[in-house]
């Protein structure tokens, strides 16, 4: 990205679900971040939040997926590798946490291996699980890897080796 270059950070489309797709697929390639099929990035699009630059091209993207009332994980935030440190991934972070706050979170998880961007935006590791039992009983039940991943369940280990869980209190 050149200096005069400008994006925009907004609600992704369904237009904008390929370019997500190839702009993840390195990193899934790399285990990096978990592999979505194309059908459930289409049925999660309303989760998505992209940046584009001036060209109309999707340099970044990441998702707010909420968990329970009070607690919603940061997903699939990713930027263009030649629009890194440019501050993409801070606008589109911003952007999530302000969601997130919109919509009444008090807590944000994330499942990384970029711990040093995380920390830098207020996130810290967290080994244990922090939920109450009763709202253990309840997440436990769902489906969503993601939230398998923050509450350790032994199912998600191999795809998780070598991430670390953070968490940030908004």
């Amino acid at each position: 990205m050149t200096p005069a270059e400008n994006y925009v950070v907004r609600a992704a489309t369904t237009a904008d679900i390929r370019p997500i797709a190839e702009l993840i697929r390195p990193l899934v390639d790399a285990r990096i971040l978990l592999g979505k099929d194309l059908v459930v990035l289409f049925e999660s699009v309303q989760e998505f939040t992209v940046a584009v630059n001036d060209a109309g091209a999707v340099v970044g993207c990441g998702a707010l997926h909420v968990f329970w009332e009070d607690l919603g994980e940061i997903r699939t935030l990713s930027v263009d590798p030649d629009h890194k440190d440019k501050g993409v991934g801070h606008a589109l972070l911003e952007e999530l946490e302000s969601q997130a706050r919109h919509l009444g979170l008090t807590k944000l998880f994330c499942l990384t291996f970029e711990v040093g961007f995380f920390s830098a935006h207020g996130f810290h590791t967290q080994q244990v699980v922090d939920v109450a039992p009763e709202v253990y009983a309840e997440m436990v039940r769902s489906p969503d890897e993601g939230l398998a991943e923050f509450l350790d369940l032994a199912r998600v280990k191999p795809n998780t080796l070598g991430n670390s869980r953070m968490v940030k209190t908004l």
